[in-house]
């Protein structure tokens, strides 16, 4: 507010003196000009009334001759006044007027309006820097979860669209440059209801300084960053960034898993997507000869996940200098059918548009159909706007970058033991991951699962834990429903970790302990059932023991009075 005050003080410092001298003026006339009173005898005005006057003459509100009858020389200084003043006054309206539409006085009020929201934050949020595809994405699913959020984007159009959007709660955004320091600290790093900050913007060394500033003014809290080169993401990396994520080496790992071992990509993509939304179906990438068109960041990372699998790739690159592609680089862009052909695309069992222009991407993708219709087809999208026309090639795999980043940050904040389960998974057999997709699709049906944490201690569950201080109490006895203890839930435990020790779909016959971390997969609703067995004794005595005991001391006493 201080800004804004000083702002306005100083622009307004002109117009403010000619209105004090004007009234000066006019009321000092006023003061000294002898007036008659009711019986003829001489009179002056006293400060007070000649204010009073000069007041609602100069607004043009008109009131009369107070308290006598106005002589001639007062009437003409009067009108003196009123246009001195109303000429004052339009001089100070007008640059009332003209600082209300200064760039800097607007800024300040937004952000003083933008600040004392963040002041009246009272639970947990995150800070967002970056409002573009990938942002909106996250910051729609924190709110739909009910997790609140706050936005940095220096692209004022962004701020705008995210103040249209139809959130579930409300999330305050600014237009600025979330590298400089202050704007974080504006926007809560320092607030003891932040939670951690999430470097989403498109620039790979404004993440960098948005993690360096997080990790030196804010320790403690985890920093979530996105970078799409090697060097960034190793320099996010050596100063202890929590969590980076190159989308890039992501779906080329993912590639190369779903060519080794098929059960535990689907697995990946069952656990990672939006819940509710129908299962996806299992992919089988050909081995063979795959042709890769673009050998920039996205065709590396495709290009060496490739090769750790032992696939013959062959490059076609417009620019292969720039790109230093020099392994059976055909030069071209692969728009053009005899580029294609130069590549071999007719043996070829594959093809994965790579360059970072959707119309090249799909031009190649529908071309290399007409020359081979047989090719698992994989294409990169950049633009999100761009949805409607990607899904009609139907392709065997898209790359969407935005999604990749948001469902990586998501599983971080939301469920932190799942990106844990996923990196154990890998170590595991593509049988043991077929097996627990038939386990899944068994409890959840033609749907994604929802996957939830929980922890046992005394925030998430105080009635368990009680429990556990008297007697054992196994993991598949707190799995019954609530409503109807002869029925389990509709849910899988998939991890369980107690301090270092981890374990891969732990069985129901598990003793709990105090301290242990849960992570489960089910239907939607279930985790809710699940928090009030953790957290009501009366609903944990039923489920575990059948026994139902009327809850408040009204009830308890009619029950002792049976």
């Amino acid at each position: 507010m201080d800004k804004v005050i000083f702002l306005f003080l100083r622009r307004m410092r002109a117009p403010l003196l000619v209105l004090i001298a004007a009234y000066t003026i006019a009321v000092l006339g006023l003061v000294l000009i002898p007036g008659v009173d009711a019986e003829g005898r001489p009179w002056h005005m006293g400060f007070f009334h000649a204010f009073y006057v000069v007041s609602y003459t100069a607004t043009t509100i008109g009131f009369g001759e107070i308290p006598h009858a106005f002589t001639d020389a007062q009437r003409m200084w009067t009108i003196v006044s009123i246009y001195l003043s109303v000429i004052a006054w339009l001089y100070a309206i007008g640059k009332i007027l003209t600082l209300l539409q200064e760039p800097a006085f607007k800024r300040a009020v937004v952000e003083q309006a933008f600040a004392r929201s963040i002041r009246r934050l009272h639970e947990p949020f995150y800070i967002v820097c970056g409002y573009g595809d990938t942002g909106r994405m996250l910051v729609s699913a924190l709110a739909r979860r009910g997790i609140r959020a706050v936005v940095i984007d220096r692209n004022p159009e962004r701020i705008n669209d995210l103040e249209l959007e139809d959130l579930d709660m409300y999330v305050p955004g600014l237009c600025a440059d979330a590298s400089v320091s202050a704007y974080l600290i504006m926007a809560g790093l320092l607030n003891m209801h932040c939670r951690g900050v999430v470097a989403l913007t498109d620039d790979d060394e404004a993440n960098l300084k948005i993690a360096i500033t997080s990790k030196l003014l804010r320790r403690g809290r985890p920093v979530i960053c996105r970078a799409e080169t090697r060097d960034v993401q190793n320099n996010m990396a050596s100063f202890g960034t929590d969590h980076i994520i190159n989308p890039f080496d992501t779906f080329g790992d993912r590639l190369g898993l779903a060519l080794h071992s098929p059960g535990t990509h689907l697995l990946y993509e069952w656990l990672t997507s939006v819940p509710n939304m129908p299962l996806s179906e299992p992919l089988y990438p050909p081995h063979g000869k795959w042709v890769l068109c673009g050998y920039g960041r996205f065709g590396k990372a495709v290009h060496e996940s490739l090769a750790g699998e032992g696939v013959e790739a062959v490059i076609i690159e417009a620019d292969p200098q720039r790109t230093g592609c020099a392994d059976r680089c055909v030069i071209g862009r692969g728009t053009e059918a005899i580029t294609l052909q130069a590549a071999g695309i007719e043996e070829a069992v594959g093809i994965v548009a790579g360059t970072d222009n959707d119309a090249n991407n799909l031009s190649i993708v529908m071309t290399a159909a007409e020359l081979n219709p047989k090719l698992f087809m994989v294409a990169r999208q950049n633009r999100h706007d761009n949805d409607a026309i990607f899904k009609a090639a139907r392709l065997n795999l898209v790359m969407h970058r935005s999604e990749i980043i948001a469902e990586d940050i998501l599983a971080q904040l939301t469920t932190p033991l799942l990106p844990l389960f996923l990196q154990q998974a890998r170590g595991q057999s593509n049988d043991w991951a077929n097996e627990v997709i038939s386990r899944i699709s068994a409890v959840t049906g033609e749907v994604v699962p929802e996957v939830w944490t929980l922890t046992l201690d005394t925030r998430e569950a105080p009635a368990l834990l009680q429990v556990l201080a008297a007697q054992d109490v196994r993991l598949g006895e707190v799995m019954h429903d609530p409503r109807e203890r002869e029925q389990l839930l509709p849910c899988i435990p998939l991890l369980l970790q107690r301090g270092s020790d981890i374990r891969l779909m732990p069985a129901e016959d598990v003793v709990l302990r105090s301290g242990d971390r849960l992570l489960f997969c089910g239907k939607s609703g279930v985790n809710e059932r699940m928090t009030r067995i953790m957290y009501n004794g009366n609903v944990l005595r039923y489920v575990l023991s059948g026994e139902e005991r009327p809850d408040g001391w009204v009830w308890r006493a009619l029950k002792a009075r049976d």
